[in-house]
C-alpha cells in the first residue's frame, strides 16, 4: 500500500493521539495488578470512524512499534518487555478493532452517530476478545498465575466495558461531524461515501 504525504501525516497524527490517550488515564487497583483506565480506546475508534481500515490500523500499529522499541508511550512505560505484560493484549486488540471499525464505516451508505455505534460494538467486542485472550494466556502458561476465565472476564472485562461503551458513544458523535473534513483531506482515499450521503 502506497501512502501519500497527508494519509502518512494523518497516522502519525493518530498514532500521537493515542499515545496521548495512555496519559489521560485513571488507575483501577485489582487484585493482580492495577488496571489502567485510559482515553486510547476513544482515539482508537476516532480513526476508525475517520480513515478507514487500513490507515486507522496502521496508526495504531505505528503507536505500538514506537512503544514496544522503548518509548514510554504506553500507560505503564514502553519498551519490547511490555509484551510479556498480561494487558498488552488490550493493545493488540486495538489493531482489530480499528481495522473492523473502519471496514465497517466504510460500507455503511449514511454516517451518523447512529450508525457508527454498530461499527463501535463491533470493534469493542474485538479488543475485548483479543485482550481477554491474550491475558488469559499470559496469566495461565507463563507467568504462571492461573486464573479461571471467570475471573478474567468479571475481573478485568466488566469492570471498564461500561466507560469503554460511553466513550464508544462520544466517538461516534464527535466523528459524524468530523467525517467531512476527513473525507476532504484524504480526497476520498480511505472514507468513500461523501457522495453517496449525499444522494
Amino acid at each position: 500500500m502506497k501512502l501519500k504525504t497527508k494519509e502518512l501525516t494523518t497516522c502519525a497524527l493518530f498514532a500521537a493521539l493515542i499515545a496521548v490517550g495512555a496519559f489521560i488515564k485513571i488507575d483501577i487497583p485489582l487484585p493482580m495488578y492495577t488496571m489502567h483506565f485510559t482515553l486510547q480506546w476513544f482515539f482508537v475508534l476516532m480513526a476508525g470512524f475517520l480513515l478507514g481500515a487500513k490507515l486507522a490500523s496502521l496508526s495504531v500499529i505505528v503507536y505500538l512499534c514506537i512503544g514496544l522499541v522503548g518509548v514510554p508511550v504506553f500507560a505503564a512505560g514502553g519498551g519490547p518487555t511490555y509484551i510479556l505484560r498480561p494487558g498488552f493484549g488490550f493493545l493488540l486488540g486495538f489493531v482489530l478493532a480499528a481495522f473492523l471499525i473502519g471496514a465497517i464505516t466504510e460500507k455503511i451508505k449514511k454516517t451518523n452517530a447512529f450508525t457508527l455505534i454498530l461499527p463501535a460494538t463491533v470493534g469493542l467486542v474485538a479488543y475485548y476478545t483479543v485482550g481477554a485472550i491474550y491475558f488469559y494466556c499470559m496469566k495461565n502458561f507463563y507467568a504462571a498465575t492461573p486464573v479461571s476465565w471467570g475471573i478474567v472476564i468479571v475481573d478485568y472485562c466488566l469492570i471498564t466495558v461500561a466507560p469503554d461503551f460511553i466513550l464508544c458513544v462520544s466517538a461516534a458523535v464527535f466523528s459524524a461531524k468530523l467525517r467531512p473534513v476527513f473525507e476532504g483531506m484524504l480526497n476520498g482515499y480511505s472514507v468513500k461515501h461523501k457522495a453517496k450521503n449525499k444522494a
